[in-house]
């Protein structure tokens, strides 16, 4: 998912949550204050915490599966030039960067100790309150 992709879902849930709760662009409420009103995240949020949960359960299956080579299989060669285009793999090789996990051995250690795993998740999909989302204006 793209910035691009997580702007548009995040304008449209704001547009349905300020439809459902009657709020007029003129009053001039944000939306992230629309968000806290009714106690949701950003839909963003929720699909970013999903990955991370079933990239949790594909880690815990056995070294030999098809779903780890999946994971960590690394295509040979260059792509055209040009901007590349960004795939399921390079966002969640980004992610798991900015987490600190260095390879996705580590990250099947953490992923091994369920707890672990999901304080870890928890805080990579932590968006502290009154924060700027994608969506906000």
């Amino acid at each position: 998912m793209t910035k691009g992709d997580e702007n548009k879902i995040g304008v449209f849930q704001s547009r349905c949550l300020r439809q459902i709760l009657r709020v007029k662009w003129s009053d001039r409420i944000t939306n992230s204050k629309v968000l806290e009103t009714v106690r949701m995240e950003t839909i963003s949020g929720i699909i970013r915490k999903r990955r991370w949960k079933y990239i949790g359960h594909i880690l815990r299956k056995e070294a030999d599966s098809d779903c780890i080579t999946e994971l960590t299989w690394a295509p040979e060669g260059n792509r055209r030039q040009g901007q590349p285009k960004t795939t399921w793999r390079r966002m969640v090789e980004k992610e798991r960067m900015t987490t600190g996990w260095r390879s996705w051995q580590h990250a099947r250690t953490i992923a091994l100790n369920r707890d672990e795993w999901r304080t870890s998740v928890k805080a990579l999909c932590h968006v502290p309150h009154g924060a700027k989302w994608i969506g906000n204006r």
